[in-house]
């Protein structure tokens, strides 16, 4: 059974969060929130798969707010909440990343500073366990905006950023999926 009302109950939150967020800017004791997405591919999804995305989203909020509760700032609250994702295989932020044609695993992460405008990112890294680490890297310690490739995986290590194999982002519905998409690929070009 496919979990038909996961759009309405989205909107419900996303309504709700909106409504929260204004009154408690009005509010004395005003508490900055967090607001998360956990990527648009999910539609398919059965009511299970779901409820297991749907938990790990409720830690990566957790641990986003936490930061924020505690005085941390918006990029650490930012960043704690991502890890959390990107260490989920029920996501393709991190372990579980979708594989590229040619069977390797590449992340990607950007991420913006709003109150300094400053920018990070890094693209088609292979070997960073957490790219949005990576792109904190670029954003503070390098004059870049985007850096990619084994570039991003050499600045993450010369950075002492955690550096993993390739087989740490395999999964086998990640793998499954590049097989099916290999198959349709070769019945196209016939």
């Amino acid at each position: 059974m496919k979990f038909l009302t996961k759009g309405k109950n989205a909107l419900l939150v996303l309504a709700s969060i909106a409504l929260l967020s204004s009154a408690n800017v009005l509010a004395k004791d005003f508490k900055p929130i967090i607001v998360i997405h956990g990527g648009t591919s999910g539609l398919g999804l059965t009511k299970e798969e779901f409820a297991k995305r749907e938990k790990v989203m409720k830690e990566s909020l957790k641990a986003g707010q936490s930061i924020l509760e505690k005085g941390g700032s918006s990029v650490d609250a930012v960043i704690a909440a991502i890890k959390v994702m990107e260490d989920s295989p029920e996501f393709n932020a991190g372990k579980g990343a979708v594989f590229t044609s040619d069977g390797f695993n590449e992340l990607d992460a950007s991420l913006m500073d709003g109150k300094s405008l400053n920018a990070g990112a890094v693209a088609m890294a292979r070997t960073i366990k957490n790219p949005i680490e990576a792109a904190r890297v670029v954003m503070d310690k390098t004059p870049h905006t985007l850096i990619a490739g084994e570039g991003a995986d050499k600045l993450a290590k010369n950075n002492g950023l955690e550096i993993v194999d390739q087989k740490y982002f395999y999964t086998d519905h990640r793998y499954k999926q590049l097989q099916d998409a290999k198959k349709k690929q070769r019945s196209i070009a016939r």
